[in-house]
């Protein structure tokens, strides 16, 4: 302890969408997820919203409880951003007396939770870092009017300054590149190769409102693309369409089903916005988009792994929190 006791004293929160972690949590995390105002909003919302929650998280989490069972019967998101927390509070260490915390949107450990924890070392600054590399009202902000929402000062009053997105932060970029350089380097050509962008969809009536996610996608794998200089073809799909409304295409099964029929016989996926590896990473492209492919004649199939806790991407959060300390943001939040 007193070896930072002369050391500025920070605090982080890094904001997850959080997942089941048991069969039995995947019915009350989906209503959670589906009560979220900032998910299900239409007219007479505030009457239909519970309801209409109780209902869909019923029949899905039916549909899901399988998937989860395949992966070891939980979500791993929280035990990766623990180590992504335990990794970025070591390096800040450095420079900081700092303590990083998680807040998870649906589940175990919530917001309140950690601001609970946060408030035990009392820091007078924060940064809210949500792990959500493109911004969109459905992640990012709703993470942060969360914390609105839950954070009420009570004789601990931190200045607080958000980090809104870091879609074509450099390190960021770089620290994709690698990761798919890995995982190319399993294949006997890279020429050959298929390179398929996927990102989580959101309805098109989320976009037409002006919501910037799916520019900040698109502009994330121009980056990469560009920074990669690959030989291959790439594809920029989306995944994990829920409902019967209209969402971001192509989608991902439309995706691979295109590239068998053109003759396609290898296939890399890379997850574009997502930082850590859950059940739409292990199982719905590991899992189902794989025996898809295989079952379509495209027999080279691989999905480079979420950049989790690998050093080069802690560098970049840690690098993104010290920017946000060092001056108030423009986009500092106040409760």
């Amino acid at each position: 302890m007193c070896a930072y006791s002369a050391k500025r004293k920070i605090g982080v929160v890094l904001f997850q969408l959080g997942g089941p972690d048991s069969l039995e949590a995947i019915e009350p995390f989906l209503y959670n997820l589906f009560c979220d105002p900032d998910i299900i909003d239409f007219p007479f919302a505030r009457v239909a919203r519970q309801p209409l929650a109780r209902l869909i998280s019923a029949t899905r989490s039916r549909h899901v409880r399988h998937h989860y069972a395949e992966i070891g019967g939980r979500s791993p998101i929280l035990e990766f951003t623990r180590l992504q927390a335990r990794a970025l509070e070591a390096q800040l260490r450095d420079d900081f007396d700092a303590r990083v915390v998680v807040a998870m949107r649906y589940w175990h450990p919530f917001t309140a939770e950690a601001i609970a924890e946060l408030e035990t070392h009392a820091p007078g600054e924060v940064v809210l870092l949500p792990l959500y590399p493109q911004y969109s009202r459905t992640t990012t902000g709703s993470s942060l009017n969360e914390w609105k929402r839950r954070f009420q000062p009570n004789g601990w009053n931190p200045s607080i300054h958000a980090v809104t997105e870091f879609y074509q932060d450099p390190g960021y970029i770089d620290a994709l590149v690698g990761a798919i350089n890995q995982s190319l380097a399993a294949f006997d050509n890279p020429a050959d190769v298929d390179m398929v962008f996927s990102a989580h969809s959101v309805p098109m009536s989320v976009i037409e409102a002006g919501d910037p996610y799916q520019r900040h996608i698109e502009r994330t794998v121009e980056l990469v693309w560009n920074r990669g200089g690959w030989p291959g073809r790439r594809s920029l799909c989306y995944q994990s369409k829920v409902g019967a409304s209209k969402w971001l295409q192509p989608s991902m099964h439309g995706t691979i089903k295109r590239l068998a029929a053109e003759g396609s016989r290898g296939v890399l996926v890379i997850p574009v916005s997502f930082v850590s590896d859950h059940v739409e990473t292990l199982h719905e492209i590991d899992i189902e988009h794989r025996a898809q492919a295989c079952a379509l004649g495209i027999h080279h199939f691989r999905m480079v792994p979420g950049l989790n806790d690998a050093p080069q991407f802690i560098g970049v959060l840690a690098r993104l929190v010290r920017a946000n300390v060092a001056q108030p943001s423009a986009a500092e939040l106040r409760a």
